[in-house]
């Protein structure tokens, strides 16, 4: 039988991070919306939750626990229920950190994994998504080529979170028909960093194109070197990664609209009374609670080394179309007012909608 009840553990750091969203992060989202960015202290904070240090070996500064995948999507649930930017800014250096735990060499491990463990948010990120109408994860555009004991990377990502600044970026590329990752450390030549993007969504995120002309990188910089890695399960343990986020958007989403619902009065009546407002938000708790179980099962598939990959694609998109329903139909019930700039449902209908352009190659 499958449970999905908490460990202690998983308890205690639920509540750790629902606290800091709920107390600290929901009163920031409209000035970092409105300024681009969230403090750096509050990311710090963030960071300091130590979502990624349970996975982290001991050695690295770490709990040494096993990898998690419901714990994953469970602790990205409550981070993106205080903001979808923070939490993908937070999230960051566990793109490149997990693959690197997971198929890095011994030396790539010693090299990059301490600074996970660490208090500090290390400048570290990953390059996976890549423009064009027909982007192919399994196939991608940026290529790899090996000569003598080096690699040349070309090609351009794009919407790479934290870019700007970060000592090393984690790049997929397509070496001889199969995607691998390579570490493209800063300085290097032939990588260069876009102006920051401009999004509807997300503003408080910075995100940046990558452009690799002739990058060469030594043959060590491979991940796991001559084993590569396994890009299939590093797409699944994202998908339920990136589907516990939309739950947290959608669920703060619901969470205003019922509020509104309840105090907004139309002929002598609380609108929440109406039936038919009644009933979209009976919908709107319905999706929700489904796209979470969807991603848990997915997720406990993962855990127990199952195939999961049918578990993980439709999860996420179940879980990418209820963010954008739910975000739309809190904007409807708002009304007018959900269209206004200093009210939360109009910003997150935004998000709602940068988060279904940002997990597009995920779903794939």
């Amino acid at each position: 039988m499958i449970s999905f009840a908490p460990t202690e553990e998983q308890q205690a750091v639920i509540d750790t991070i629902r606290r800091f969203s709920r107390d600290k992060v929901s009163r920031a989202r409209h000035d970092a919306d409105e300024n681009n960015a969230f403090t750096p202290a509050l990311v710090q904070e963030g960071w300091r939750l130590g979502i990624v240090g349970g996975w982290l070996p001991e050695e690295f500064g770490g709990l040494g626990e096993p990898h998690s995948a419901i714990s994953a999507a469970i602790y990205a649930e409550e981070l993106a229920y205080g903001d979808l930017a923070l939490a993908l800014q937070v999230l960051a250096p566990a793109l490149f950190g997990l693959p690197v735990f997971k198929f890095g060499s011994d030396a790539q491990k010693a090299r990059w994994l301490p600074l996970l463990g660490e208090d500090k948010q290390p400048a570290l990120t990953a390059a996976f998504t890549e423009n064009g109408w027909s982007f192919d994860p399994n196939s991608m555009k940026t290529t790899a080529r090996r000569e003598g004991d080096e690699y040349i990377l070309d090609g351009v990502k794009v919407r790479v979170a934290n870019a700007e600044g970060a000592d090393a970026i984690l790049v997929y590329a397509n070496e001889n028909g199969a995607t691998q990752a390579f570490i493209i450390e800063k300085g290097t030549e032939g990588l260069q960093i876009s102006q920051r993007e401009s999004l509807m969504g997300l503003r408080a995120l910075p995100t940046y194109s990558v452009t690799l002309k002739g990058c060469r990188v030594p043959a060590t910089a491979r991940l796991g070197e001559d084993s590569g890695c396994d890009i299939c399960h590093l797409l699944n343990v994202s998908r339920v990664t990136v589907a516990g986020l939309g739950v947290g958007v959608a669920r703060i989403a619901l969470e205003h609209a019922l509020e509104y619902a309840k105090q907004r009065q139309a002929f002598g009546k609380f609108i929440a009374q109406f039936q038919s407002i009644a009933f979209m938000l009976a919908e709107m708790q319905m999706e929700v609670d489904s796209a979470r179980l969807m991603t848990w099962e997915a997720a406990w598939n993962l855990d127990k080394g199952n195939e999961a990959t049918r578990e993980c694609v439709l999860g996420l998109n179940y879980a990418n179309d209820t963010v954008m329903t739910v975000a739309d139909r809190a904007v409807q019930i708002w009304g007018g007012h959900g269209y206004i700039r200093e009210n939360p449902v109009e910003q997150l209908l935004r998000n709602a909608r940068a988060f279904a352009s940002l997990t597009g190659a995920a779903m794939l």
